[in-house]
């Protein structure tokens, strides 16, 4: 295969004080932009040069040129959206089986009252598009790809946007291994600990006062799955979390809850099930008896959808190749050899 052909451009920005947002503090999204694409990235006061393959100083070009573009605009520039700009400038060059990421411009948009919310990944992109086309969404994957923050924001949008009168969060309440035994207080403040993330969200994606109140009204409603049985969920945008920690019958039982104009969407990462052993999870049941239901929207993400710390990808990465390796089975003669050291 002939080498990639080496290419050189200089970039220039008109403000120096978006410029220097731009390149990052001590030039680390530069650093970062190096690492992921493979180029060189020098700047000097508000120009950067790009060095290295073609096709990967123009995938650097089209990222400087989103960022810059999104500080014009007044948004805040994090690390998460260095990475997410890198990933739609990949995205843009390679076939997905679930997204047409590539020949659109950017990945879609969940618009707020408090901020802009963005997919950073193609997985993110589908799950966004799936949210809005079917009633009921599943999304499956690995911890820190986005599943109920962005289910979260759209449950926030439709609320905003009066299409629903009321947000419902649930989540399973079993103790990840640990034993919290008997907790004080009345019943918001015994199952607190168990929904701390989904409040983490609201309070990120909404104004305070806000959140505040409509816990207050019941227009956000916060409660363990258990509390949803025997209720028909109408006019509402509910969102079931940690849903590989269900049964097969809460599972069934939330499901069926679904009423009018109401859109249901679940999360969870069946990698992580704390249900005693032998017990099936109503995550993995449902995504295996409903994958060809009409209206059923379904997205998996994996490792490389990740969008916490980027060493967060690697660990999620290691563990699943740790997970491989032991579901493999022994070559015949190495079990042999076990049997016989065991015996002897």
């Amino acid at each position: 295969m002939p080498p990639a052909e080496e290419a050189q451009m200089v970039l220039a920005f008109d403000d120096n004080r978006l410029a220097l947002a731009l390149f990052g503090q001590y030039g680390q999204n530069l650093a970062l932009i190096e690492r992921r694409l493979g180029v060189t990235a020098d700047s000097r006061g508000n120009h950067v040069t790009l060095g290295g393959p073609r096709d990967a100083c123009e995938q650097a070009r089209r990222v400087l040129e989103t960022l810059y573009e999104h500080l014009s605009q007044g948004h805040d520039l994090g690390q998460g959206d260095v990475e997410g700009a890198i990933r739609l400038a990949i995205a843009q060059g390679s076939l997905f089986d679930y997204a047409d990421a590539s020949g659109r411009a950017s990945f879609e948009e969940i618009n707020l009252r408090k901020r802009l919310v963005r997919a950073r990944t193609p997985g993110q992109d589908a799950y966004i598009r799936a949210l809005r086309r079917h009633a009921l969404v599943f999304g499956a994957g690995p911890a820190g790809t986005g599943k109920t923050w962005l289910a979260v924001a759209q449950a926030v949008a439709l609320f905003e946007r009066k299409e629903v009168d009321r947000i419902i969060l649930s989540r399973p309440a079993v103790e990840a291994g640990e034993r919290l035994g008997f907790l004080p207080g009345d019943m918001r403040e015994k199952v607190d600990p168990y929904l701390r993330p989904i409040y983490d969200a609201l309070f990120d994606l909404m104004d305070a006062r806000i959140v505040e109140r409509a816990l207050q009204t019941g227009e956000i409603e916060i409660a363990p799955l258990a509390f949803m049985r025997g209720r028909t969920l109408a006019n509402a945008a509910v969102i079931l979390d940690e849903a590989q920690n269900t049964t097969s019958m809460q599972m069934k039982m939330f499901l069926t809850r679904l009423g009018e104009n109401a859109r249901m969407i679940v999360t969870g990462d069946p990698s992580q099930v704390d249900l005693p052993p032998g017990q099936t999870s109503g995550l993995s049941e449902a995504l295996r008896l409903l994958a060809d239901v009409e209206g059923v929207g379904t997205v998996t993400f994996s490792n490389e959808d990740v969008v916490r710390h980027e060493l967060v990808a690697r660990i999620v990465a290691a563990y699943d190749r740790a997970g491989a390796s032991a579901e493999r089975p022994a070559p015949s003669g190495e079990r042999g050899n076990r049997k016989r050291e065991g015996g002897a």
